[in-house]
């Protein structure tokens, strides 16, 4: 828009007179003479132009005003549940201050650990704001591509164990895999998404979806979408069918993930946290709604690098366009949000359809961190991504990632990350291994950003760590006395 270019020039102290400005004094002279003239600085050019400047700020604070009105409507949350450790009082604050401001729409929940014991628990709002469901300590919720964690600690489990190394070729526990150039691909491959099977050239329908065999034989003879190895593109959805895939040929009783995650880990530590949900259990789940545009202009104008979430979800090219149409049945839009259906909860695809609670998915990445599902060594594999800040083919900007989880810089600076992985409307987990620090967090009114990007959630992860760095100070000054 306009103003918004005006802004801009505003910013980077243009010295072009044509545009806004009055003609300089002389400025008739040669051309060859007005060049030696000196660029005006930022602060001449505002002196100058100030009657330009002022109209430009008072457009720009009636748009503000106007979107903030229309789309930060307060939401109360009465329904205020769960605790707070006393160090960590200022992501409860920050927690509340999501709704107030109008950023949680719907409902929310957030879960810390840190250093292997709960400090937040809390959740709130609406579990379907539209039939005045509210959210409760029982409220389940999608989770997206949350679950792609869950999923790659599936596959650290059966690695730790010895039944699967990265290393390994996938084709020596599947051979029909080694079709159209694949069969040099391994497990490590597969998992930070270098397979070049992001997208499937066949139709997958729901029949198709349901029957493991058939979408083996789907994946065996697809011809990757570009030489695997040579790049890295997100597998949206793909990696869901693969990561199964991986999962019964290399467990010994060839259980599916859903299965595998059931009797493994969430039956024998009671996690509730599901890849397939039970239909008996359907009462239970949030009801998920997509942002409003002016909402979405709302979170653009305070963090414009949403845009690039935008421009991901719209990409022209060929391999992009058909992660998003196939399949057909998982759409999010304004409209028409089949992520809503229960027959779709009910299925095991461990890219987007994981189902639970935030504080049960702090709990399961805190068994990890601990060294209860994985050992400690295996964990120290998992502290850097293996595909740095390289283009990704399909989200199109960089997008650090390894074995199968995605990595976000430290907020606290360092060459630090955090590993985890954010979800499509800004559902997250993330970990940190020195500090033994899970942030889990889950919303079913869905934001345009994801992960960082989110606003809500990447406010709560600051706080988390300001509350830890405030508390090591104090803890050494008290030292020190």
């Amino acid at each position: 828009s306009l103003p918004m270019m005006q802004s801009t020039a505003l910013l980077e102290g243009t010295s072009t007179q044509s545009s806004f400005g009055k003609k300089r004094k002389g400025a008739g002279r040669k051309e060859g003479a007005e060049s030696l003239a000196p660029p005006l600085s930022k602060i001449d050019w505002l002196v100058a132009n100030r009657g330009v400047a002022a109209k430009v700020a008072i457009v720009t604070a009636l748009i503000y005003s106007f979107v903030e009105w229309q789309a930060g409507e307060m939401t109360r949350i009465d329904n205020l549940e769960g605790f707070t450790a006393p160090a960590f009082e200022k992501v409860a604050k920050v927690f509340k201050r999501n709704f107030h401001d109008g950023w949680e729409r719907e409902g929310a929940a957030v879960a810390v650990y840190h250093k292997g014991e709960l400090v937040v628990d809390l959740q709130g709002g609406f579990a379907d704001r539209a039939a005045g469901r509210l959210w409760t300590n029982q409220t389940r919720t999608v989770v997206f591509s949350t679950t792609k964690a869950v999923g790659a600690l599936c596959v650290a489990m059966l690695v730790d164990r010895g039944h699967l190394r990265y290393e390994d070729r996938m084709a020596e526990y599947w051979p029909e895999f080694a079709q159209n150039g694949k069969e040099n691909v391994t497990i490590d491959c597969i998992m930070s998404h270098q397979a070049g099977l992001a997208a499937l050239d066949e139709p997958i329908t729901r029949d198709l979806a349901a029957d493991p065999e058939r979408m083996a034989e789907a994946i065996a003879k697809q011809k990757p979408n570009w030489e695997p190895g040579t790049k890295s593109g997100y597998h949206a959805i793909t990696y869901g069918w693969l990561v199964d895939q991986i999962v019964r040929r290399a467990d010994p009783l060839h259980r599916s993930v859903g299965v595998f995650f059931r009797e493994e880990v969430a039956e024998k530590y009671g996690i509730d946290f599901h890849i397939g949900l039970d239909p008996s259990e359907e009462h239970t789940v949030s009801r998920l709604s997509m942002p409003t545009k002016m909402h979405l202009l709302r979170e653009i104008i305070h963090d414009p690098r949403v845009l690039i979430v935008l421009g991901i979800f719209n990409a022209p090219h060929v391999i992009g366009r058909k992660v998003r149409t196939n399949p057909q049945w998982f759409k999010l839009e304004q409209d028409v949000n089949t992520f809503n259906d229960p027959e779709l909860h009910a299925m095991e695809q461990v890219a987007a359809l994981g189902i639970g609670k935030a504080r049960d998915l702090a709990r399961l990445f805190n068994l990890m961190l601990q060294g209860e599902l994985v050992s400690k060594e295996l964990l120290q594999r998992l502290r850097e991504p293996q595909v740095g800040f390289t283009f990704d083919e399909i989200v199109l900007a960089p997008l650090p990632k390894g074995h199968g989880f995605l990595y976000e810089r430290h907020p606290l600076g360092g060459n630090r990350w955090l590993f985890g992985h954010p979800g499509y409307g800004g559902s997250t987990v993330m970990m940190d291994l020195d500090e033994e620090v899970v942030i889990a967090y889950v919303s079913n009114g869905l934001k345009t950003g994801m992960g960082e990007l989110t606003r809500t959630y990447r406010h709560l992860r600051n706080a988390v760590f300001d509350c830890i760095e405030k508390n090591k100070q104090e803890t050494d000054s008290n030292k020190s006395i």
